[in-house]
C-alpha cells in the first residue's frame, strides 16, 4: 500500500500484508486489512503493479488515499504515483472518490434518506469504482464509470422499472442505486435461465425501431457494417503477436465480414439495445422479479450477440433450453425471422468484437492498469482465428 494524502503529497509504503481475496479490483478486504493490520483508513485509489502474467493474486501495489489514523513505519517509495495521467479516471485521483461519495450523500438527502453507517469502498478499477452506502431504507449503491461508459445511468433511467433498477441520482459518469432484493445468479441453471432471457429481450423488442434515441443516450454503435474497419484494425495492430496462420485466418474472417452483414440483415431480426455483458451474474432478484445490472457495454447492435454472450458459463443442456428459447421468443416478434441462422453467422465474430472492445478499453485507459486487459486482446484474437469461418 503506498500512501498518500488528499492533496496527492507521496507519504511512503506500508509494510506488506495478505488479503484473503485474489481478485485485485475488490478492495474491501484490502481496505480492511489496512485498518487491522496498521490502524488506518484509506481509499484504494488505484493499481500500481501487479504481475503482468495473471489477472489475480500474486503481489500487487495500490495507491491509496490516507482519511484517518497515523501512518507509522512507512517505508520509501520510488516516483511518484500521484502524479497526474492524461487518461487517468477521476476516482483513480486524490480527492476524487470522496467527491463522488459526496455527490451520492446529497442526492440521497434530496430523497428523504440518510445514512445508517459509513459509506464502504467495495471496488476500483479502470472500468469502474462502487460504493455501498447504508440508509435508513436500505443499502444503496454508488457506481462511478469513465466517460467511455457515462451513458450507463442515463440508459438505465430509461429502461422499464420491473427490469432495471430505477436509479435514485443520475450524472454522465455517476449512478446512485437502490439495493436490489435477493441474489446475484452466478451458477443459475434450469428455469431462471429462460425467466432471464424474456426480461432481456422484452427490453430489446421495446427498442426496436429507436436506435437514434440509444445514439442520443450515448450508446456506441456495435453494429456490423460500423465496427468492420476497426476490427481490421486491431487485427493489424496485434499482428506481431500472432502466428502467420492466426494472421491468415483472420484476414479470411475479415473479407467475410461485408456478406455476413447482408446476411445477417437478411435474417430479419433488426439492430436494437444491446446489453453487452448479458451473464447470470448480472441479474440479481427473485424468481418473476429479476433485474438486469451492468449496463456499461450496452450498445446498439445485433440482439442475438447476448444470446451467444449468455451461453458461456452454460453447460450444454442449458444452451439448448435457453437456445430453443431465445428463438422462440424472436419468433414470435418477427414472423418468418431466423434466430438461428444470426447466432451461426455472430458466432465467429464474437471474438473478434471481444478483441476490439478490449482494445478500446486499453486505449482510454492509463498505462498501469492496463494489465487488466492487455492479454484479452491477442487472447480474443486466437479465439476468433480458431474458429471456423462457416
Amino acid at each position: 500500500m503506498v500512501l498518500c494524502t488528499r492533496d496527492g503529497t507521496l507519504m511512503g509504503a506500508l509494510p506488506r500484508f495478505s488479503v484473503p481475496t485474489p481478485w485485485w479490483q475488490e478492495v474491501g478486504e484490502v481496505v480492511a486489512g489496512c485498518r487491522g493490520r496498521h490502524g488506518l483508513d484509506v481509499v484504494v485509489l488505484r493499481l500500481l503493479t501487479a504481475p503482468v502474467e495473471r489477472t489475480s493474486g500474486g503481489e500487487v501495489a495500490y495507491l491509496a488515499e490516507v482519511t484517518g489514523g497515523e501512518p507509522r513505519g512507512l517505508l520509501p517509495w520510488s516516483g511518484d504515483p500521484a502524479a497526474d495521467h492524461p487518461l487517468r479516471q477521476a476516482y483513480a485521483r486524490p480527492g476524487g472518490p470522496a467527491r463522488d461519495v459526496a455527490w451520492a450523500v446529497e442526492a440521497l438527502v434530496a430523497t428523504g434518506r440518510s445514512l445508517s453507517g459509513p459509506p464502504q469502498q467495495v471496488k476500483t478499477w479502470n472500468l469502474s469504482s462502487i460504493w455501498r452506502l447504508p440508509t435508513s431504507t436500505g443499502d444503496t449503491w454508488l457506481k462511478s464509470v469513465p466517460p467511455f461508459f457515462a451513458h450507463e445511468g442515463t440508459l438505465m433511467s430509461r429502461l422499464e422499472a420491473v427490469s432495471v433498477p430505477q436509479p435514485i441520482a443520475v450524472e454522465p459518469g455517476r449512478v446512485l442505486l437502490p439495493g436490489v432484493e435477493g441474489v446475484d445468479h452466478f451458477g443459475a441453471t434450469g428455469e431462471p435461465l429462460l425467466a432471464m432471457v424474456e426480461e432481456l429481450i422484452a427490453l430489446q423488442v421495446a427498442h426496436l425501431g429507436r436506435t437514434e434515441e440509444l445514439f442520443e443516450l450515448g450508446l456506441p454503435d456495435r453494429r456490423l457494417p460500423a465496427i468492420a474497419p476497426r476490427l481490421a484494425a486491431v487485427v493489424e495492430e496485434q499482428s506481431a503477436a500472432l502466428t502467420t496462420e492466426e494472421r491468415r485466418r483472420l484476414a479470411v474472417l475479415l473479407q467475410t465480414l461485408d456478406t455476413r452483414a447482408r446476411d445477417l440483415a437478411a435474417c430479419g431480426i433488426p439492430d436494437t439495445l444491446v446489453h453487452g455483458d448479458f451473464h447470470p451474474g448480472n441479474v440479481r432478484g427473485r424468481p418473476g422479479r429479476y433485474a438486469i445490472l451492468d449496463w456499461s457495454d450496452s450498445a446498439v447492435g445485433h440482439p442475438l450477440t447476448d444470446e451467444l454472450a449468455f451461453f458461456r458459463s452454460l453447460g450444454e443442456g442449458d444452451r439448448e433450453r435457453v437456445r430453443a428459447a431465445w428463438s422462440a421468443s424472436w419468433r414470435r416478434v418477427v414472423p418468418g425471422c431466423e434466430p438461428e441462422r444470426a447466432a451461426e453467422l455472430l458466432q465467429p465474430v464474437m471474438p473478434l468484437v471481444a478483441a476490439m472492445v478490449y482494445a478500446d478499453f486499453c486505449a482510454q485507459i492509463e498505462p498501469d492498469e492496463r494489465v487488466y486487459h492487455t492479454r484479452d486482446v491477442p487472447a480474443a484474437l486466437r479465439a476468433a482465428a480458431s474458429l471456423p469461418v462457416g
